[in-house]
């Protein structure tokens, strides 16, 4: 019985043993990689991704209906100012003109015809005036009667009368010269619209009809699109950035442009527009918002693309992603992005909120929100500072950032040795005074893995 006793105490005591020598080892330190802060460059960059498409591009559409009848251009093909374009049958036009000239004609005839009335209107009046004035002196002398005075007035005035009616005959005839001649200048102006020339200097970027087909003039309507014109030496990107980004950018701001066509290519741009309402459609609150910017692509960055066989590197529709640089700092102490972490004041040492089970759910909702507003106030960034094999929360305040590394403003000096990853341990595990130990980043990594 008492070995019964000595074996039970000797385990005990094996066991307590074992206890005491884990208890003063301690935790088994984490496995982390450091970088040392360091003095560098950073460019804040806002991302997105389009389409390229020309900066400047005319629709060219035909003042006046009617079937196409010859097509002299193709798509692709580079035109000069003033080039024939195509041709839009003119029978009907001719028509018009034909009936314009002779309806000017027909104006003019009836002008002579008004003028030479006029004349013999003027003469009848002459005569009329003559009899009048004789007939005034014989009353006068009582030579004659009042009637006959009066019927020789009554011829003057009547005649008068009749050369002013003449005479606006006259006028008239000419008003009417004047409208059937601009209705003659019309319709020669739209026998000439149906020859379309270019009016500049471009490439046909797409053709939208072909001989045959019939287009409606832009008289009063839309009119049909027959092709479009686009100068191809001059190319922008058209991308969407979202609301939370656009108020970073500003015109004349730098972008990196990458294009698909071109893999580990990269070109420069300037922002040129940027759209001051958004795109979005519809009512939805989890809608996406974006805002259109234009960015040109400079000439010199890709003219070594330019060949005699590639005169045109970049076609209107390719996928195209830019990196707008909004802001640039120089020589400013930095670290890498994932060495920064989020944490409340007292996420610590925090205890978990007890549930009695009787208060109401519209309370225990409002309380909940209320922590959580109360939790955000509190959260502040911090990084962890290496020092003698364990770690030190240091709060700091940040700049601006690019896709690596992010501005230390405040809390961290040149060549301090802070702990980068893995970033589980950053972000979750790592409090201030924890034991590590530091290997190197490939190291970490593969230990991982296995």
């Amino acid at each position: 019985m008492k070995r019964i006793y000595w074996i039970i105490i000797i385990g005990a005591l094996l066991v307590i043993s074992v206890i005491v020598v884990q208890l003063l080892k301690g935790a088994k330190p984490s496995e982390v990689y450091t970088e040392k802060a360091s003095v560098r460059d950073i460019i804040e960059v806002v991302s997105a991704t389009g389409k390229i498409q020309p900066e400047t591009e005319l629709k060219i559409s035909s003042d006046v209906s009617g079937e196409i009848t010859e097509m002299y251009v193709k798509e692709g093909d580079q035109v000069k100012k003033g080039t024939l374009l195509c041709r839009i049958r003119p029978d009907v036009y001719v028509s018009a003109l034909d009936r314009m000239s002779a309806s000017v004609n027909s104006t003019k005839a009836s002008l002579q015809t008004a003028k030479a009335q006029l004349e013999q209107a003027r003469a009848n009046m002459a005569n009329y005036e003559a009899v009048y004035n004789r007939s005034k002196k014989l009353f006068e002398q009582n030579a004659i009667s009042q009637q006959d005075f009066d019927l020789s007035k009554a011829q003057y005035e009547g005649a008068k009368a009749n050369v002013l009616a003449l005479e606006a005959g006259v006028n008239a005839s000419q008003y009417n010269i004047q409208g059937t001649e601009a209705s003659l200048k019309e319709a020669n102006s739209n026998l000439e619209k149906t020859y379309i020339y270019s009016p500049v200097d471009a490439t046909v970027s797409k053709l939208s009809v072909e001989k045959g087909e019939r287009v409606v003039g832009v008289s009063g309507m839309t009119g049909t699109e027959i092709m479009r014109l686009a100068n191809l030496n001059e190319m922008e990107v058209s991308v969407e950035v979202n609301e939370n980004d656009i108020i970073k950018v500003h015109k004349n701001d730098t972008a990196i442009i990458e294009v698909d066509a071109y893999m580990d290519k990269k070109f420069k741009g300037i922002v040129t527009e940027i759209a001051n309402s958004s795109n979005a459609t519809g009512i939805s609150i989890d809608q996406v918002t974006n805002f259109v910017v234009k960015i040109r692509m400079l000439r010199e960055s890709y003219e070594y693309l330019v060949n005699d066989r590639n005169m045109i590197p970049f076609r209107p529709g390719m996928s195209a992603s830019v990196d707008i640089q909004t802001r640039r700092v120089s020589k400013v102490i930095s670290l890498p992005i994932q060495a920064v972490t989020t944490r409340s004041k007292d996420s610590l040492d925090r205890k978990p909120r007890l549930d009695d089970g009787d208060r109401d759910v519209k309370v225990e909702n409002e309380n909940e929100e209320k922590e959580k507003t109360s939790i955000e106030e509190k959260t502040k960034e911090y990084v962890f500072v290496l020092e003698n094999g364990s770690v030190k929360q240091v709060e700091v305040t940040t700049g601006i950032q690019d896709n690596d590394y992010i501005e230390i403003l405040k809390g961290v000096k040149k060549d301090e040795e802070v702990i980068c990853g893995p970033y589980s341990a950053v972000s979750k595990t790592l409090k201030d005074k924890s034991k590590v130990k530091v290997v190197k980043k490939e190291d970490l990594y593969k230990s991982e893995n296995k």
